[in-house]
């Protein structure tokens, strides 16, 4: 890894640690303080009806926290792209995507927490399992019309010009039996010097898309590999494995809030769950919950990842692509090839790039599929 590569990714991990510790710090600090339950009463004074409390009282939270975390979020996600080349987006761009961001964030959060009250309220034995099977099925919904509704929030589809290299990825997923729309351009490089590809959506909606970051820098055949490997993944089947594994950490959070809520709630001075008091309680289980399962949800999905490029080695034969494809993207992104094991086991869903290029290089590619 280069200099500026490791530099870029001490400084990433650093920040995120912050960030997480400051939103838990804020969380604590909301319960202990009072102010969680003494702000729904002032709402209520003030609005009057109840069902207006939840929508202002986390509206006020979101826009806390974003005011607080402004200098970090916009040192990390627009000063330090800068510094160094990786973002093209002026300010104003980059604030436009993060009041977007912002309200799709707030209004999945809305209506969790709204399906959480009301399950609490109208099942208190079985609240728990009633609100994951919830939660599992609007992430299955968001899968699906995240690439028809939020993705062209953030950038424009346009249908792969290049009719040789859009023909070769038709045939590539024709070979692979997967099912495709057809091939769209991403305008990446409105924003970023980073590159990327890969399948959006299910059935007869999935769509390939490739970033223009892509298109201008790599070859046909660097191209064609990376696009194997995300076939790959939709010919293993590992969306609805990950939505699986999604669903089962999804009912442990809720349960394990379902146990230990009322010792929580009886220590940070609250009544019920299903109260907007309650809010920064069950945002601090989400946190914590999330933190504590992710290295294991990254180990299953390194292992998916290394399937994926197992296969698309064998689809392609193109070992050198591969490795030369991994290689680009290593040096563009400013990609951590080889993470301490502690970052790789808390940060990496993928398997670093130093190690898919040396499990390339050992990997015979004469298996076809």
């Amino acid at each position: 890894m280069t200099d500026r590569a490791a530099q870029y990714s001490r400084i990433k991990y650093t920040l995120s640690f912050i960030e997480t510790a400051l939103l838990l710090v804020l969380l604590f600090l909301a319960c202990r303080t009072g102010w969680a339950a003494r702000f729904p009463g002032i709402l209520e004074r003030a609005y009057g009806p109840s069902f207006v409390t939840l929508p202002v009282y986390l509206g006020g939270a979101f826009a806390v926290w974003y005011l607080v975390s402004f200098p970090l979020n916009f040192y990390q996600s627009f000063l330090l792209e800068h510094r160094f080349g990786l973002s093209t987006q002026g300010p104003g761009g980059w604030f436009r995507d993060q009041l977007i961001s912002l309200g799709l964030v707030y209004a999945f959060s809305l209506l969790l927490l709204s399906a959480l009250f009301w399950a609490v309220a109208r099942f208190p034995v079985s609240w728990w399992l009633v609100i994951s099977s919830i939660w599992v099925a609007v992430n299955v919904v968001i899968a699906r019309l995240a690439p028809v509704v939020i993705v062209p929030l953030f950038f424009k589809y346009t249908k792969l010009a290049d009719e040789e290299l859009r023909g070769r990825i038709i045939a590539l997923a024709a070979k692979m039996r997967v099912r495709v729309l057809d091939v769209f351009a991403i305008d990446m490089s409105r924003k970023t010097v980073k590159a990327n590809a890969g399948l959006l959506g299910w059935g007869a909606g999935r769509r390939v898309v490739v970033g223009d970051t892509l298109l201008s820098r790599y070859s046909a055949d660097e191209i064609e590999v990376i696009l194997a490997h995300e076939f790959a993944h939709q010919k293993l089947r590992h969306l609805p494995k990950l939505l699986a594994v999604n669903a089962l950490a999804a009912f442990a959070c809720f349960f394990l809030m379902y146990a230990t809520a009322p010792f929580f709630l009886a220590v940070s001075g609250l009544r019920r769950i299903d109260d907007a008091a309650a809010i920064p309680l069950v945002f601090a289980y989400f946190v914590i919950f999330g933190l504590a399962t992710q290295p294991a949800v990254n180990l299953v999905s390194r292992r998916m990842e290394r399937n994926a490029d197992l296969m698309a080695l064998c689809a392609t034969g193109a070992a050198g692509a591969f490795i030369s494809s991994m290689e680009k993207l290593g040096a563009q992104n400013l990609a951590d090839r080889a993470p301490h094991p502690l970052i790789k086991w808390f940060f990496f869903d993928h398997p670093p790039l130093g190690e898919r290029i040396a499990y390339a290089r050992r990997t015979s590619t004469r298996t076809r599929i």
